[in-house]
């Protein structure tokens, strides 16, 4: 399934603000100058922009132009932001990625498991735990439950990649949205054994439903991340009463 044009601008402009060329408080060039640039229309680069702001990497100035308000983060530091896969958010972060699937296996939900992932009792699902490993350092642990019905054909080959890469590239399913809580929460004795958790008995959890463009949850993760590479991104735009 082909993507929209505003989404490969969009990627692109997102990839040339990381890199530096657009600066931190520089304007991006004008509206008729990216329509030129991209050969679209006004409304394809506002849509991209649009992209851009929701993400917190630039605003729209009335009458001035965008800003670019991105800052690049810490090296130590994971961020997290967005709907990524965790391929994807490492190559933002500039970090070399790998992972260890430590377990794939198929199970049925009975009433404790709905109640706790919200998926339908008697779903068959993928049951998937995963290490995670930046630079070289086991620092994320992810339990992921997929429904099989939804996603077919899954492997433990494809989990070691990109299961994303294989929703939307092979099965062309759209990821719409992610609802997802963070906790702190003590290391477990898995934690302590796959993890490099140093001097921590602790880490950061991100819980997350995720859903697609039905509005059907096909995935529930629980995300458990090593501390000192740990950073959770969000832009909150304040409304106007």
């Amino acid at each position: 399934m082909p993507k929209a044009k505003f989404e490969s601008i969009f990627h692109d402009l997102k990839q040339r603000i990381e890199a530096g060329q657009y600066t931190f408080q520089s304007l991006l060039p004008s509206e008729n100058q990216l329509t030129e640039l991209y050969s679209c229309s006004r409304n394809t680069i506002r849509r991209a922009i649009g992209g851009l702001a929701e993400l917190g990497y630039v605003q729209s100035l009335h009458g001035r132009g965008v800003r670019v308000i991105y800052q690049p983060i810490a090296k130590n530091e994971f961020t997290i932001g967005g709907i990524e896969s965790f391929k994807e958010s490492a190559a933002r972060n500039h970090m070399k990625a790998s992972t260890v699937v430590l377990r794939f296996e198929e199970i049925e939900a009975d009433e404790r498991l709905s109640r706790k992932t919200g998926f339908p009792i008697g779903s068959t699902l993928y049951d998937i735990r995963r290490v995670r490993c930046l630079d070289g350092k086991a620092l994320i642990m992810d339990i992921n439950l997929f429904r099989k019905d939804l996603v077919p054909g899954l492997t433990k080959a494809i989990a070691a990649t990109s299961i994303y890469e294989y929703i939307e590239g092979t099965l062309g399913m759209t990821i719409v949205t992610s609802k997802r809580r963070m906790t702190v929460e003590r290391a477990t004795r898995e934690d302590e054994a796959f993890l490099a958790l140093g001097e921590y008995n602790c880490l950061a959890v991100i819980t997350g439903q995720t859903y697609n463009a039905d509005g059907v949850q096909f995935e529930y993760t629980q995300s458990r991340h090593q501390p000192d590479y740990f950073c959770f991104e969000d832009t909150a735009i304040r409304k106007k009463k």
